[in-house]
């Protein structure tokens, strides 16, 4: 049963109160941050040092998105500092970071028995639940709404206290003082934040902060995509000369290495492996078998993956994964499974009738392939275990860490590196679990990073599914849609993958607790932003052997493949042009219009006839004040066994940009990522193992397969909304709705060609 939060405020006002007292006192946290000499820190943000260096503390994993520039331009830009002496930190884990709005969206994850009493971002159990479970979690692009406030009363309270420094000494009010490129001034005199801050720290800031009236913005040039930003990313000058230190990169006194070999998928155990056979090799330094899997321990890397190898590790299975399963498993639920209701609008699918078309479409399970691959350093001593690791759920990894090697949370010290991508894949701490066991039995530093064949083993892929669309027209009009279902056969993910995070359940047990669940969250993005009158989306939860997890775009990269091919084929099939077809039924979504617009004028659209091979695709991403859309048109053409796409042009609502070449530089990734997912990085099974070894075989773009990628973006007052995944989502349909401009041929399934570019 599902608890509403009118059904709880209910019964607490006729029973007496349902939630302890406790809960309801205030939090206070102990400034996270240690301030260096001659540093001074002001809140759980930002440290000024004498030298006049403003250091920002930033939770959030850097993993390519740029936080580490977003949220210290943020305080930049509030404080009035220099942007040439600001610096950054990565923060510790701490219940001052929590990411409530991220704790509402996955209160059915977390609370699934009552996921209405913590939905909202205001809610106070979600407040509560972050604040308590350290929960600084990076995910759907919830940084800046959980982060941009805080960052602006953090600095705007700095700028204040630095102002009453100032005017302590010229004998004025501080509300007459300005602050601007590292000074505080009044009229002609001026004063910097290195002479200040001894001072201003003494003083008490204003409650509320004195925000500025304007909040950080940089505004887009329309037709000027390649704008400069007068804040360069902080991150890059160090990625570009290679100083900059992911996780792979940490380097202990004494540290050695390990290398893994997990068991088939799903519920491999480790039955038989040769340890004489390793015994030869020159700098191993001892074995560790873990009930699931076998790593080697050497004083480099490659000895340590020749000695795993070498002991020739054997798995007992209990239900080896193979596709061929998951392919009749989907295609049964979607003819006969019984469907649960996600969302309905108008009168839902009772009008349909007799359907005026159906359409099915596949989807194959999608790999990551992040750059760097699961990686994490580990000392375990004195009791205590000390962990460097790149990680999108910090705490979580820490806690599921020191559970496996048997001692408290509080004698975890984690370090958060930084990621070389993630896509999603860093929400899962498999890896730390492993690392913590193998350097508690080796007794030194070890460094444990997984192959690229075990990341594409062990990690876990965006979910399978199949779906069927239905479509009635409206009698006696123009090709107009009047009623549409959209039914999708797909394990209940999101669920699974809460079952892991939350409740530290095995991949089976999570698998086995989420089943016949429908799962809003696994399938968002399937209500199509068009005013089709009425429309019917419906799940069918279906039990895989294959357990899956979160990607880069997540559900919205099916969802938004799914309408986007089924609108096109619909205005192509009743002779409509395509751009008009849309647009005709956009009257309720003005802003993904104006998208649409922008990217048919900067795209030179031509109606995607004669074989142009142009394909247009458009989608919503979220709700309310925090939506973001994308118009995207695509050139494409068949290229031997596969596609070439030539030109990507998209107009992009993002609403306030704070940042605009960290914007560009995600719509960009998140295009090519896109296109990776259209033409590639599929993941096929036999035997509990993927086919698939190594990155060169996965069908990954090159640099020589980039298309021209042109963006534009609309100016918005609206809240900002992250970049990163729309790009992602929107590739695919239209470059499937430009191979079928090109060719004649319309493809129904992701990847568009298996076989790759």
């Amino acid at each position: 049963m599902e608890i509403s939060r009118r059904g709880v405020l209910v019964g607490a006002a006729v029973g007496g109160g349902l939630l302890a007292m406790w809960s309801f006192q205030p939090r206070t946290f102990s400034t996270p941050l240690t301030p260096g000499r001659d540093e001074y820190a002001f809140d759980a943000w930002l440290k000024i040092g004498t030298d006049g260096v403003v250091t920002v503390a930033v939770p959030q994993l850097e993993m390519g998105q740029g936080i580490t520039t977003l949220l210290p331009q943020i305080i930049a830009m509030e404080l009035g500092a220099d942007w040439r002496q600001v610096a950054v930190e990565p923060a510790p884990v701490s219940g001052a970071y929590g990411n409530i709005p991220l704790a509402a969206r996955w209160s059915a994850l977390w609370m699934p028995s009552a996921p209405g009493l913590a939905d909202e971002p205001d809610d106070f159990l979600a407040r509560r639940f972050a604040q308590n479970h350290r929960f600084n979690a990076v995910a759907d692009g919830t940084s800046l709404a959980a982060y941009e406030m805080p960052c602006r009363n953090a600095a705007a309270a700095a700028r204040a206290m630095l102002a009453m420094a100032a005017a302590d000494i010229w004998d004025i009010g501080w509300e007459e003082c300005e602050a601007a490129g590292g000074f505080i001034t009044h009229g002609s005199k001026r004063l910097n934040f290195a002479r200040l801050v001894e001072e201003a720290v003494s003083f008490s800031p204003p409650d509320p902060p004195p925000l500025r009236p304007e909040a950080p913005v940089e505004e887009p040039i329309a037709g000027a995509a390649d704008a400069p930003t007068a804040f360069p990313r902080l991150d890059m000058p160090s990625k570009v000369d290679g100083t900059y230190l992911f996780a792979g990169d940490v380097r202990l006194p004494g540290m050695v290495f390990a290398s893994i070999r997990h068991g088939p998928v799903d519920q491999a155990q480790l039955s038989a492996f040769n340890k004489n056979a390793a015994a030869g090799i020159n700098g191993l330094v001892g074995v560790v078998a873990g009930k699931r899997w076998l790593a080697a321990i050497a004083t480099t890397w490659w000895v340590a993956e020749r000695a795993v190898g070498a002991m020739n590790p054997r798995f007992d299975v209990a239900q080896p994964v193979r596709s061929e399963q998951i392919e009749k498993a989907l295609d049964t639920a979607l003819r006969t499974g019984t469907a649960q209701r996600l969302d309905t609008r108008g009168e839902g699918d009772r009008l349909m009738g007799k359907p005026g078309i159906a359409l099915r479409y596949d989807i194959a399970p999608a790999i990551h392939a992040s750059l760097e691959t699961a990686t994490a350093t580990a000392h375990f001593a004195d009791g205590k275990l000390e962990l460097w690791i790149a990680s999108q759920t910090p705490e979580a990894a820490r806690e599921a860490a020191a559970k496996a090697i048997g001692i408290s949370a509080s004698d975890v010290i984690l370090y958060p590196m930084p990621a070389g991508g993630s896509f999603d894949s860093r929400l899962e701490h498999g890896h730390a679990i492993e690392v913590a066991l193998i350097a508690r039995e080796i007794g030194r530093p070890v460094q444990l990073m997984w192959s690229r064949g075990q990341e594409l083993l062990a990690g876990r892929p965006r979910m399978p599914a199949a779906a069927l669309v239905t479509g009635r027209l409206r009698s006696g009009g123009n090709g107009e849609l009047e009623t549409m279902r959209v039914r999708i056969a797909a394990p209940p993910s999101a669920h699974e993958f809460g079952q892991r995070l939350f409740h530290n359940k095995t991949s089976w047990a999570a698998i086995r607790n989420s089943a016949g669940k429908a799962d809003p969250l696994a399938l968002e993005g399937a209500m199509p932003a068009y005013a089709i009158p009425n429309v019917a989306v419906d799940h069918v939860p279906v039990s895989l052997p294959l357990p899956t997890g979160r990607m880069r775009g997540n559900g919205h990269g099916i969802t938004a493949f799914i309408t986007e091919s089924f609108i096109d084929e619909m205005a192509w099939r009743q002779g409509r042009e395509p751009l008009s077809y849309r647009m005709e039924m956009l009257g309720s979504d003005i802003k993904l219009a104006q998208c649409l617009q922008r990217a048919s004028r900067i795209a030179g659209w031509d109606g995607g006839k004669d074989q142009s091979g142009q394909g247009l695709a458009c989608h919503r991403m979220g709700e309310g004040e925090y939506a973001g859309r994308i118009a995207c048109i695509a050139t494409a053409r068949r290229d031997g066994g596969g596609a070439r796409v030539s030109k990507l042009s998209v107009a992009v609502d993002i609403g306030r940009i704070i940042n605009l070449d960290i914007a560009r530089q995600q719509i960009e990734g998140g295009l090519v990522f896109g296109m990776a997912m259209a033409l590639g990085a599929s993941m096929h099974y036999l035997d509990g193992v993927p086919t698939l070894k190594r990155l060169s075989q996965l069908g990954l773009p090159l640099l020589a397969d980039c298309p021209e990628i042109e963006v534009d973006f609309i100016s918005s007052d609206s809240q900002p909304f992250d970049p990163g995944e729309l790009g992602a989502i929107i590739a695919a349909p239209a470059i499937a709705n430009a191979l079928y401009s090109a060719t004649g041929q319309r493809i129904r399934r992701l990847p568009l060609y298996p076989e790759g570019l």
